[in-house]
């Protein structure tokens, strides 16, 4: 596939990039970092991407706005307790949603001394599509003084539709059969520190799809959709389906931010179990998850760095109902599988991975620019097909704006080009993983 052969070219251009400007010895204009900024080797420790702190010529959108309106600069006295707000009108694109307007923030603070406890972030957003959806996200991501605990919230409210195609990663297009449904997610993670970086936890899980229904075009093949016949099956009701439980976690992190690491590591594993009747629940089914990222940095000021990512959620138990079978996108934040709209691809079995090439093109830190190509494989038991079967790859460009030098956030816009001819444009605050 050509554009998955110019990808990876990009890739390996920006990492030599990075290894030969790392070799060049530091120009006048690039200053050096404050000793405050240096990272430590306590939990979590401050870096330039985790610290209150503020690098010396470092420039957000917010500070070119200011020059421009000749307005004074805020003080940048070293402070970690003020919040650190950004915020961005959102206009995107992507097959599952159509154009989509609305606005993102984040909030990124601390709850004790930078060089013990790790940034905390509250990224929220609210967007209307021309799909006639409403899609309202919470996700919070907080740490107590000295990570002694950490709290994870992943919270949804949406009126929206989407198209399904089947289960596995082999479903085409001309599959796709549309449905509208109102989706209420509130899974909440308590985690408590037992070493340095590792932590355990539990965690309240519970969603429901209700007022399932096809859309307007669908409707006379809506009794033959995958949808309709998983869950006749099954004996699931067509038109509300709930999950509610409880799962067990083990968390790993000595990520130098959540919000825009620059090196570490990040290892979750969650056991979670369903039960029927619980809640409402329509079944009792079991679910094994785990999350692997980590962060290189290619050049010693960290303006070039690579990230990789790989995940997979498997049903191990049980018969989950159709719309909480994992799929394409369904991650907490959202960010995986760009290239394919959300749901694009659905099964019992989901195994995913991603690498991607991040440059800060600017000294100063206002722009960057990111590679990307990611794959996925899935796998449906009704027809035997397994993952490694086949697999659907993708891969993309995108662009860097940075909203709150304090906090590293950036806006994101992404470009990705799925097989087939799919494609979607992505935007977003902070990075994808």
């Amino acid at each position: 596939m050509s554009w998955l052969r110019t990808s990876l070219v990009v890739l390996a251009i920006g990492g030599f990039a990075a290894i030969a400007e790392a070799a060049e010895p530091p120009t006048a204009d690039a200053p050096p970092t404050p000793p405050e900024t240096q990272a430590s080797s306590s939990d979590c420790g401050a870096s330039p991407e985790g610290s209150a702190a503020v690098v010396p010529g470092q420039k957000d959108i917010f500070d070119v706005l200011r020059d421009w309106l000749h307005k004074a600069p805020p003080s940048l006295a070293y402070d970690y307790k003020r919040l650190m707000v950004a915020a961005a009108p959102v206009i995107s694109y992507n097959p599952a949603t159509g154009t989509g307007f609305g606005v993102a923030g984040n909030v990124a603070y601390y709850r004790g001394p930078p060089d013990s406890t790790q940034i905390s972030s509250l990224v929220a957003s609210a967007t209307a599509t021309t799909k006639s959806q409403v899609l309202v996200n919470a996700k919070l991501d907080a740490s107590a003084r000295d990570n002694a605990w950490n709290f994870v919230g992943d919270n949804r409210l949406y009126w929206t539709s989407q198209t399904t195609y089947g289960l596995g990663s082999s479903t085409t297009t001309d599959q796709a059969v549309g449905m509208k449904f109102d989706y209420f997610r509130f899974h909440e993670t308590l985690y408590r520190k037992v070493r340095p970086n590792l932590f355990l936890g539990a965690s309240f899980l519970y969603g429901i799809h209700s007022h399932v229904e096809p859309d307007e075009n669908s409707a006379p093949t809506w009794d033959q959709s995958p949808y309709v016949t998983y869950s006749s099956q099954f004996g699931f009701p067509l038109e509300s389906q709930t999950s509610a439980g409880a799962s067990l976690n083990l968390l790993y992190s000595s990520r130098d931010s959540p919000i825009n690491p620059s090196r570490g590591w990040y290892a979750a594993g969650s056991y979670q179990m369903f039960f029927r009747d619980f809640l409402g629940g329509t079944s009792t089914w079991q679910q094994v998850n785990y999350d692997l990222r980590t962060y290189l940095r290619l050049s010693g000021d960290a303006r070039h760095r690579l990230a990789f990512w790989t995940f997979a959620n498997l049903v191990t138990g049980g018969t989950a109902p159709y719309l909480d079978l994992p799929a394409t996108g369904w991650d907490t934040y959202g960010r995986s599988g760009r290239g394919y709209g959300q749901g694009r691809f659905r099964g019992q079995r989901l195994l995913y991975g991603e690498a991607e090439y991040r440059w800060t093109i600017t000294r100063n830190g206002l722009f960057g620019m990111v590679a990307f190509v990611n794959t996925e494989t899935l796998s449906n038991e009704q027809t035997g097909e397994k993952v490694f079967d086949s697999f659907a790859s993708a891969a993309g460009l995108g662009l860097r704006l940075s909203i709150n030098k304090r906090s590293q956030t950036n806006l994101a816009v992404d470009l990705a080009h799925g097989q087939g001819g799919e494609h979607g444009i992505y935007l977003a605050v902070q990075e994808a993983f």
